[in-house]
């Protein structure tokens, strides 16, 4: 029973005592940020098409769609021409700004918000990869996924050097949280805060969460409240992140176990169909190359259904999780290629991402980092200081650091 107890007390302090998975959330924030910015930017000629008030799927239709079923989109509070080309843009640079971790608090709200509104302003543009980002963006709200590889931690690491300025003179913070403050109002006050009740609930509980940890920090004089309010992040972020593993398990169980019950999936030829899907085929020589080995179309076709069939239950042995990982990671860079679905495959292959061992990410991390200072820079001229030398040459906190 003693044994019992000290292993509950050592995974609730665990589980209280730290944000687990840094880099992982970390390589998570940056994979969606990155495949939600590329589609955006690959689909800005066909916004209109896509999402905007002119587009076939009509303000009218998204009314009465989100009137069924609760999707919160705030696209629908106005069907200006302005309105839609300025929130399309905010999308853009809130997903710049969450991939280089700038503020990463409430660019991953405005990002969520941004993912929604457009996924829900029109639902039948989208595909199995839009599903993901959609769930995902939701769960990184809650996560702290600017500890590591972030504009955020380099800041406060500076900070904790006595480079920047001093607590609570921070002008961008307040400045950000007013004017998301006063949206929020409006929002309120004029009835456009989007379908259901969940969202706005998130985001006006992040609001209110923001301005209780920057008074906390300012004006408590012990550290009790600070501590308590760490507590609490450390708790929905790993919470967040056991969230996030289960969703990628159960994508791919799901898919798994639904594969089996299908009959081209049993004799081995299901993946020569879409291989010969024109939608489907933007290489159809590779296509053909590809489908003209019948051992091989049965090899993938058996070995897809295997590895995702057999993913959720390897993660209790790491090196078996790590090869079937690398499979997978392997399978979606091809669909990318072979079926034209690149968003699709970024999409899970940032989800899987949460799975990456920590030691190959430092890796990774240092790999980015060394191949950053191999890129010559413009040196500032030298402003007299009362420094010596010596410690003007002190490498500095970077992005990869």
């Amino acid at each position: 029973m003693n044994r019992v107890t000290l292993c509950l007390s050592r995974a609730i302090a665990r589980v209280t005592g730290s944000a687990l998975g840094p880099y992982q959330t970390a390589v998570v924030r940056i994979g969606f940020a990155a495949t939600w910015l590329l589609f955006l930017l690959r689909e800005y000629p066909h916004r209109q098409e896509l999402y905007g008030p002119d587009g076939p799927w009509d303000l009218g239709l998204a009314q009465r769609l989100t009137a069924d079923n609760h999707a919160f989109t705030a696209l629908l509070a106005s069907d200006g021409q302005a309105f839609f080309e300025a929130f399309y843009a905010l999308a853009v640079l809130t997903s710049a700004l969450l991939l280089v971790g700038w503020r990463t608090r409430t660019m991953s709200v405005l990002f969520m918000v941004g993912v929604l509104s457009l996924q829900n302003r029109s639902v039948f543009v989208g595909d199995g990869g839009d599903n993901v980002l959609h769930l995902m963006s939701f769960y990184l709200v809650f996560t702290r996924c600017g500890q590591v590889w972030s504009l955020d931690a380099r800041r406060a690491a500076r900070a904790r050097e006595g480079q920047e300025q001093r607590p609570g003179t921070d002008l961008v913070g307040p400045a950000l949280w007013t004017v998301s403050g006063v949206l929020l109002v409006a929002a309120a006050l004029t009835g456009r805060s989007g379908g259901g009740w969940l969202v706005p609930a998130v985001l006006w509980g992040t609001w209110a969460g923001t301005a209780l940890w920057w008074a906390v920090g300012r004006w408590a004089r012990s550290a009790d409240p600070r501590i308590l309010l760490d507590v609490v992040a450390d708790v929905l972020h790993n919470g967040a992140l056991f969230v996030i593993m289960a969703e990628a398990c159960l994508i791919y169980a799901t898919a798994g176990w639904y594969k089996i019950q299908g009959s081209r999936w049993q004799d081995g030829t299901a993946v020569y169909y879409p291989l010969h899907l024109d939608y489907f085929s933007p290489w159809p020589a590779l296509a053909d190359l590809l489908s003209a080995n019948g051992t091989l179309v049965l090899l993938v076709t058996y070995g897809t259904v295997i590895v995702q069939v057999a993913f959720p239950f390897t993660l209790f042995n790491r090196r078996v999780k790590n090869v079937l990982l690398a499979a997978m990671m392997t399978e979606h860079a091809v669909i990318a290629v072979v079926l034209g679905l690149p968003f699709f495959s970024l999409a899970m292959i940032a989800a899987d991402s949460v799975f990456l061992p920590t030691a190959f990410l430092l890796w990774l991390g240092g790999r980015a980092a060394r191949a950053r200072d191999r890129v010559p820079r413009r040196r500032a001229p030298a402003l007299p200081s009362a420094r010596s030398a010596e410690a003007d040459e002190q490498p500095r906190v970077g992005f990869g650091a």
